[in-house]
């Protein structure tokens, strides 16, 4: 069992997951102000399509080549279409088509719907293999910047991406990622951000992280799951002596994660 495995396995499980079009649920205010013509259409020969017609052909433009819908028109509804469902679909459609500019991803960031920075969160950690180091270092500083988002889900998806950004961390000036990562883990109010903030340093397995692997283990239950499953990567006798304090657990899970673990040392 692997770090890396585990901090995959809380993004599937999460409700939500961004960067899933299959997960976005439709408000009723939405459909009603589309029945009611909120859209109004540019000109009387052009009418344009309600919200879910509109993120049904963006997610065709990601899936198909049949000219659904241009690269050019994904990119417009990214930017300014009214719906955010759309946005974020359009978001989604440009990076599967390779399409997806990087100024409109980080502007993403800075989106009033907190769905969309969600996405935005998801699509950067998918593109944090990118050969622009300049692209790259701006996307881990908006993802850093995301940890402290208002909104919970944004900076648990955030603290996923961070996960991905292996060990050219160290390129980053400042504050870096595994220093904000281990402030959420020990800090953040929403447990679901604490255990991604403990998940993604389990997956970058850099030992400037192990402390706050280690302080996680008398969080909550889920927490302490995760936290063990994160020490899986650390050569270190710190992380053994915490995987035996961890077959003492209260939680059968802990227990049976710290008894795979020490069967494989």
């Amino acid at each position: 069992m692997s770090a890396t495995i585990g901090h995959r396995r809380r993004r599937r499980r999460t409700t939500g997951v961004p960067g899933s079009d299959a997960s976005v649920v439709f408000g009723v205010d939405e459909v009603d102000m589309a029945r009611k013509g909120a859209h109004k259409p540019a000109t009387k020969s052009t009418p344009i399509p309600g919200a879910p017609d509109r993120r049904r052909r963006a997610v065709m433009a990601g899936h198909s080549k049949d000219g659904v819908l241009s690269a050019n028109d994904a990119a417009e509804w990214a930017v300014s279409d009214p719906s955010p469902e759309v946005r974020a679909a359009s978001l989604s459609a440009l990076w599967r088509t390779g399409a997806l500019p990087g100024e409109l991803l980080l502007g993403a960031f800075e989106d009033e719907s907190p769905k969309v920075r969600r996405r935005a969160c998801d699509l950067a950690g998918r593109l944090l293999n990118t050969g622009d180091e300049a692209l790259w270092c701006q996307l881990v500083n908006a993802l850093i910047a995301a940890l402290r988002d208002p909104d919970s889900l944004v900076a648990e998806t955030s603290a996923w991406a961070l996960g991905e950004v292996g060990p050219d961390e160290r390129r980053i000036s400042g504050t870096t990622a595994l220093e904000s990562l281990c402030r959420t883990a020990r800090s953040h109010p929403d447990p679901l951000c604490r255990e991604s903030a403990v998940a993604a340093l389990g997956a970058l397995g850099d030992p400037r992280g192990l402390g706050a692997i280690l302080d996680a283990l008398d969080d909550r239950p889920a927490i302490r799951r995760r936290a063990a499953v994160a020490l899986a990567p650390f050569d270190d006798r710190r992380a053994d002596d915490a995987l035996r304090r961890c077959l003492e657990d209260r939680d059968w899970q802990v227990r049976q994660v710290a008894e795979e673990l020490l069967a494989d040392r």
